[in-house]
């Protein structure tokens, strides 16, 4: 059985599917299966699935009723965990392509630091190829350090850009009807893991589609965001970690501030009400400081603009 499942969902993407699962299939470690799910796609995806399935048999196809990105990583999660002996699964995305070494370089790194989940770097890219480097030395750190820290140029909640054991995913599911899934994923596999193996190297391309959903316009759904920030506070306080919890919060915050300027006043009050709570928890884990340091985060959350207009020039009046 392979040592690798990579598990692609598939959705309206006949443009850019070739370049994804050519990608994979010339990847320099050999030992993998590839899944693509075909979650309802409505255009010619699902039958070039079935066209690469027909000439390479490490490549299996699952179709199904549309259900959304979560919905496709879980079924191919489902039949690896039914049908396969894989001991590491990988997500790519079906408008993104990896480096020839993508595999070879992340199992390697997973070998060498002896940790679950093993990541690299990611190319944000239109169209570019990856670029050529050297590889970099493989190092291993604290879950805190890596999601936390600054040890990493791209540690974010991203999946994609990650090698992951399959005890991990046992239970763990990404959430179904949620935009930003890996956000409400991502941080449990890490902490689960506790070290992580990483590699500098740039081995995911990051396609920057200019018809995807986060250049699409606002709406209500964007704010899945903030119960996946909401959901990671709870964890961070039950599991007393202040490293977490003042991150955290203060991403929160930033996110709250951006959804109240683009949003429709009938969200504001909702939002407004969020930021307000968020500041005082920002407070009291000192991330955040009060309305000296951070007036513009207040004045979203009260606002109120002669109060802050008169309490500045009070305060240059008493400086």
């Amino acid at each position: 059985m392979p040592e690798i499942s990579v598990i692609v969902p598939v959705y309206k993407v006949e443009k850019f599917l070739h370049r994804c699962v050519d990608s994979l299939l010339c990847q320099s470690f050999e030992s993998y299966e590839l899944i693509l799910v075909d979650d309802g796609s409505p255009d010619h995806s699902g039958a070039i699935c079935d066209l690469y399935a027909e000439k390479d048999p490490r490549i299996h196809v699952i179709h199904q009723k549309n259900g959304g990105l979560s919905a496709a990583r879980n079924t191919g999660i489902d039949f690896v965990m039914a049908n396969s002996n894989s001991h590491w699964l990988a997500f790519v995305d079906s408008d993104d392509w990896v480096h020839p070494d993508f595999l070879k370089r992340l199992y390697s790194v997973a070998e060498q630091t002896l940790c679950k989940i093993s990541a690299c770097s990611f190319y944000n890219t239109t169209g570019e190829a990856l670029p050529e480097e050297p590889c970099s030395p493989a190092l291993s750190v604290s879950a805190d350090d890596y999601y936390c820290g600054n040890v990493h140029d791209h540690a974010t909640p991203a999946a994609c850009n990650k090698l992951y054991n399959r005890s991990l995913f046992k239970s763990l599911r990404f959430p179904i009807g949620k935009l930003h899934e890996d956000e409400f994923t991502t941080y449990i596999a890490l902490y689960k893991a506790g070290k992580i193996g990483v590699t500098m190297d740039h081995l995911y391309a990051y396609y920057q589609n200019p018809d995807g959903i986060t250049h699409s316009e606002w709406h209500p759904n964007r704010m899945h965001n903030l119960e996946a920030f909401e959901e990671q506070i709870q964890f961070a306080q039950k599991n007393h970690n202040s490293r977490l919890l003042a991150k955290t919060v203060e991403q929160y915050i930033y996110s709250i501030y951006e959804h109240l300027q683009k949003a429709q006043i009938i969200y504001h009050k909702e939002l407004r009400k969020k930021l307000r709570e968020a500041l005082k928890m920002g407070r009291e884990c000192g991330c955040f400081g009060g309305p000296d340091k951070h007036l513009w985060a207040y004045e979203m959350a009260y606002p109120c603009k002669p109060y802050w207009w008169l309490r500045f020039k009070i305060q240059q009046l008493l400086k």
